[in-house]
């Protein structure tokens, strides 16, 4: 029995397997290229207390200074801050972008936590799970920090929701790329 061929669109001598492979080729350069907006959200950030929304408490616990690597699918986070007594201190995390558990150690335990990507790569979500003991109890603390760029790249924004026993808790962090 011959082989025939299909012909596409009329034109003599382009083949069907010639469109399928074409439109292949189309459709990964598109998928590879959306893949690659993926906002990185390396540098050294300044926070700003008049752009940020802290609720009670002032801004106990927040950064004064970040200073963030995203390289491939790691992403390394180090956080200066004020201590109780004014000293400074410094918290160095690390995650994976790829959504597995990550674990950084944080006041006296440790910090179980995953990272995802918005749909569209422009925001980051770093779920975090805290299990401590407190007056002889077990206490869980769930965290959710939102990590976006704002006024083109000019600074980082992080939305900052936690919940324990205490209630929930929520912030806005703004910092300024220095």
């Amino acid at each position: 029995m011959k082989k025939q061929k299909i012909f596409c669109s009329g034109i003599k001598g382009i083949t069907f397997p010639f469109y399928a492979f074409l439109f292949l080729g189309a459709f990964l350069l598109i998928s590879s290229v959306t893949l690659a907006q993926k906002v990185n959200f390396s540098g050294t950030w300044s926070f700003n207390e008049d752009k940020s929304e802290l609720g009670e408490g002032r801004f106990r616990g927040a950064a004064t200074k970040l200073t963030i690597k995203q390289e491939g699918n790691n992403m390394s986070i180090e956080r200066v801050s004020q201590g109780r007594d004014g000293e400074e201190v410094t918290r160095n995390e690390k995650y994976t972008l790829d959504g597995k558990e990550c674990e950084n150690p944080a006041f006296n335990t440790t910090r179980k936590s995953t990272v995802t990507w918005s749909e569209d790569g422009k925001s980051l979500t770093i779920s975090s799970t805290m299990v401590f003991e407190r007056e002889g109890e077990e206490m869980e603390m769930k965290s959710s920090e939102i990590l976006s760029l704002t006024d083109d790249g000019k600074s980082l924004t992080i939305y900052s929701t936690s919940m324990s026993p205490r209630g929930e808790m929520k912030r806005t962090y703004v910092y300024d790329k220095e």
